[in-house]
């Protein structure tokens, strides 16, 4: 099992940025593939991003390729999302995910954070 544990939301401006935090415990953090998702109010759960257990390999949702980034440090136990250039619609709850091997729905994944709120102001 992982328990993941997100940090690093906050209230921003457009075209500002923020990084993102997923710390997990339990063991093995390394042989997990980890996603974040986001939610905002009165829409359905979306895939945002994800990485490989290694970080060698990660793929992003069209609207944020090229202004978000993520990345891990499996020593740390940790993936961070460097989200750029900020627009209003980001905002939402995103949450990271946790699973053996990769995928791209909410079903997927096992294991969740509890969230953190992005809130980009225009």
């Amino acid at each position: 099992q992982v328990q993941l544990v997100e940090s690093g939301g906050g209230l921003v401006q457009a075209g500002g940025s923020l990084r993102l935090s997923c710390a997990a415990s339990g063991r093995s953090f390394s042989s997990y593939v980890i996603a974040w998702f986001r939610q905002a109010p009165g829409k359905e759960r979306e895939f945002v991003a994800t990485i490989s257990w290694g970080g060698g390999s990660t793929d992003y949702v069209d609207s944020v390729k090229g202004r978000f980034t993520i990345s891990r440090d499996n020593a740390k136990s940790t993936v961070y999302l460097q989200m750029n250039s900020l627009k209003p619609e980001d905002t939402a709850v995103y949450y990271c995910a946790a699973d053996r091997r990769s995928g791209y729905s909410v079903s997927h994944y096992d294991y969740w954070g509890q969230g953190t709120q992005v809130t980009v102001s225009s």
